[in-house]
């Protein structure tokens, strides 16, 4: 039986830790013992993704562990200095983070069989593949405010005065996505975009909270990841819209990983390889999809409820450097703490 816990439970990470009955295999019945997967995915779309696996792997324990890209990196490093990861599996929210435990030693390679359906750019040695899109867009309430009042780029975000005070952000200190997003626009607009985020006085915060100031009024747009819209919209009937920046949205393919057998805490890289073919393929995609992410595969047959088709939104994308991403992480932090978040 699939279990999900929470990130912090730390009993239950001290509980993987002292599992003696590592990589187990059912002779004649494929893959099966325990693997630990710790992701960035939304806890509520993990839950459904669990029963699905829970049918496609009956003979895999398959324990989910969420945190926030901070949360994850922070728990990697203090195991790492421990000697073993609690982990065998990542699912984080951008590749920079990939390249990183790359050049670290912690990842096993491995060479998908459904790499050659994939739209987007995967690790050519196998270290790591996308595995879903997210895209940083902006998001307004038609309810409370009409278009022609709200930026349309994320240039004109951090500088349109109608709507200093009243905008939001999530932080790039502890969010994967947002760090990728701060990094595109630096390299873009320079860090006179960060001074101009801290003149229009954003506030930093999570995006469910910034989506509540949004149905509220408090907030009048909002940059956020286009999943947490649709997600509102469908299972809440909101009415926020999403709006597609003229400069550019942002588009950050999450990734999917494997710990190697000298850091894994299982050892059953098998039962890994099975879980990280299953999600690249069409009836992982469609898991997915279902959470309100873009499917990773060419000519995918269907799109998250109420977007517009990858295809769509890559023809006008704001471009990231995920070298920069990794190499450049501390200064941009510190920069976007002076600039912005010291300045509220």
């Amino acid at each position: 039986m699939k279990k999900f816990l929470c990130f912090l439970l730390v009993a239950a990470i001290a509980a993987t830790f002292a599992g003696c009955d590592r990589g187990k295999t059912a002779s004649g019945d494929g893959p099966s013992g325990k693997v630990v997967i710790y992701t960035s995915i939304y806890e509520d779309v993990i839950e459904a993704m669990e029963k699905v696996l829970e049918k496609e792997f009956p003979n895999i324990e398959v324990v989910f562990f969420y945190g926030g890209t901070g949360q994850i990196q922070a728990r990697i490093a203090a195991e790492e200095t421990a000697g073993r990861l609690g982990a065998d599996m990542f699912m984080v929210a951008e590749p920079s983070y990939s390249l990183e435990l790359k050049e670290r030693g912690l990842l096993h390679p491995f060479i998908s069989s459904e790499a050659p359906h994939l739209a987007f750019d995967y690790c050519p040695d196998g270290y790591w593949y996308p595995v879903r899109i997210c895209n940083m867009v902006l998001a307004y309430n038609p309810e409370r405010y009409s278009k022609d009042q709200i930026p349309g780029s994320l240039l004109d975000f951090a500088n349109d005065s109608r709507v200093a005070g009243a905008i939001s952000m999530s932080n790039p200190l502890t969010s994967g996505t947002a760090m990728a997003s701060v990094t595109a626009l630096r390299d873009l607009y320079g860090y006179d975009y960060f001074n101009a985020l801290g003149r229009q006085n954003v506030m930093v915060e999570s995006g469910s909270v910034a989506l509540t100031k949004l149905e509220t009024g408090e907030c009048m747009v909002i940059m956020v990841l286009e999943e947490s819209v649709l997600q509102r919209r469908q299972e809440y009937d909101s009415k926020l819209e999403v709006i597609y920046p003229t400069d550019g949205t942002i588009l950050i393919p999450s990734t999917v990983m494997i710990v190697n057998d000298d850091w894994n805490a299982n050892n059953n890289t098998e039962a890994a390889e099975a879980i990280a073919n299953w999600f690249l393929s069409p009836a992982g995609q469609n898991a997915i999809v279902d959470g309100w992410m873009h499917s990773v595969r060419t000519n995918f047959p269907r799109t998250p409820y109420d977007a517009i088709p990858i295809t769509q939104i890559k023809e006008n994308t704001m471009p990231v450097n995920w070298e920069n991403v990794y190499r450049e992480r501390p200064e941009i932090r510190a920069r976007f703490e002076e600039l912005v978040t010291a300045r509220r």
